[in-house]
C-alpha cells in the first residue's frame, strides 16, 4: 500500500487562493486506535478553510495542515479500536478537524455517519459542517425550543440554510433573515420556509425586525458578521435574549458610540460558539442528533441541501475564489474522481 497521496496544498503555507495546488507526495494518513481510514469521493468548503488558507484560523493542534473538515466516502481500514457499526467498504460522510482536501483522510468513527443512499456523495458531503454548526447553535447555545422566534444571519449561507430549515421543522413562531440580495431573501422566504428577510444593503434591519414584531424583537440571533451587527443585534434582540456569535467577518473590534445598556436593561446573553476545538465524544454527541433530527427529512426530501457548484478538485482554486465572492446560495462542493 503506498506511503503517499494527493491532497490540496497551500505554496508557501499561506497565501491567496492561487496559492492552492495538489502535492501527489503528501504523506498518507495512518489511523489512530478509534479512526477509520475513509477514501473521500468529495468534500465541502467553508469559510473557515479560507481563513486558514491565509493564516487567519486558529487550528486545532490536532488537525492535520491539509484543509478541509467535511467529506464523503467509503472506509478502507480501521484502527484497533473503532466504534462498532461500520465495516469496511460502507459508504459514510463525516466531519474531521481537517485533512478532507485529499484523497484519504483519518477521522473518528465518532464523527462519521452512514451515508443514505437518498443522498448523493455531493450532498452528504455538504452536509455535516454545515448542519451539525446549525444544530450546535440553534440548540445547545441558543436554547432554542419550538415557538421561539429566531433571526439567521446571512440568510443564504450553508449553516444559515440548514438553520432556517431546522427551525421550521421544530416549530418557531417566526424566523427571520438578513441577506445581500432580494434574490437570496426570496429564496430563503419562498424555498426554505423564513418568515421574512431584509436587505442589509439597502434597509436597516434591525430596524425593520423590530416593526415585524411590534417593538418586542427576536428570541434568539445567529451571528457570523461581529463588528458591523453588534450593536444591531443588541437592539433587535427580544428581552431575555440570546444572541450566538459564530464568526467575525466585519471585524472584532467594535467602534466608538456602542451602547451595550440593552444588556441589562433586557436581560441579554451574548455567547460565542465554534465546533472544530470541541472534543470528539462532543462532535459525537451533534453527530448523534443530526442523525437524528435531520436525516430523516433528508431521506425523504422534505430538508434540502442546495449545492451551488460542484468542481473536479483540481480546480479547487476557482472554487475558493467563488466562496470569495458572497454570491453563493448553498454548498460548493469538490468531487475527487
Amino acid at each position: 500500500m503506498a506511503d503517499t497521496m494527493r491532497a490540496v496544498d497551500i505554496k508557501n503555507g499561506t497565501g491567496p487562493a492561487t496559492s492552492l495546488y495538489i502535492n501527489s507526495s503528501t504523506p498518507k494518513p495512518k489511523p489512530r486506535t478509534t479512526d477509520a481510514i475513509v477514501k473521500i469521493k468529495c468534500f465541502g468548503l467553508n469559510r473557515m478553510d479560507l481563513l486558514q488558507r491565509e493564516g487567519h484560523y486558529p487550528v486545532p493542534p490536532q488537525a492535520p495542515k491539509t484543509l478541509g473538515v467535511e467529506f464523503s466516502g467509503t472506509i478502507e481500514s480501521f484502527g484497533s479500536d473503532a466504534e462498532s457499526g461500520f465495516k469496511k467498504g460502507d459508504e459514510v460522510f463525516g466531519l474531521a478537524y481537517g485533512g478532507a482536501y485529499a484523497e484519504y483522510i483519518a477521522v473518528s468513527t465518532h464523527m462519521l455517519m452512514h451515508k443514505p443512499e437518498e443522498l448523493s456523495w455531493e450532498q452528504a458531503a455538504g452536509v455535516p459542517e454545515t448542519w451539525i454548526t446549525a444544530s450546535q447553535a440553534m440548540y445547545l447555545v441558543g436554547g432554542f425550543t419550538p415557538g421561539k422566534t429566531i433571526l439567521w444571519h446571512a440568510g443564504a449561507s450553508s449553516v444559515s440554510i440548514a438553520g432556517i430549515q431546522l427551525s421550521r421543522a421544530d416549530n418557531a413562531t417566526a424566523i427571520y433573515v438578513t441577506a445581500s440580495s432580494q434574490e437570496k431573501i426570496d429564496f430563503c422566504v419562498k424555498q426554505l420556509g423564513a418568515t421574512a428577510g431584509f436587505n442589509y444593503h439597502t434597509q436597516n434591519w434591525s430596524e425593520e425586525i423590530l416593526k415585524a414584531t411590534g417593538g418586542k424583537g427576536v428570541d434568539i440571533i445567529i451571528d457570523f458578521i461581529g463588528q458591523n451587527y453588534f450593536q444591531g443585534n443588541l437592539d433587535a434582540a427580544a428581552r431575555d435574549g440570546h444572541i450566538v456569535n459564530l464568526g467575525t467577518m466585519s471585524g472584532t473590534k467594535l467602534p466608538a458610540g456602542v451602547d451595550i445598556g440593552a444588556f441589562v436593561r433586557k436581560r441579554l446573553r451574548f455567547e460565542g460558539s465554534s465546533l472544530r476545538s470541541q472534543d470528539e465524544n462532543y462532535q459525537g454527541t451533534l453527530r448523534n442528533t443530526l442523525a437524528e433530527h435531520a436525516l430523516p427529512k433528508m431521506r425523504e426530501g422534505s430538508f434540502k441541501i442546495p449545492i451551488e457548484k460542484v468542481f473536479p478538485w483540481e480546480e479547487v482554486v476557482k472554487a475558493h475564489q467563488l466562496m470569495e465572492n458572497n454570491q453563493t446560495k448553498g454548498k460548493i462542493i469538490c468531487r475527487i474522481d
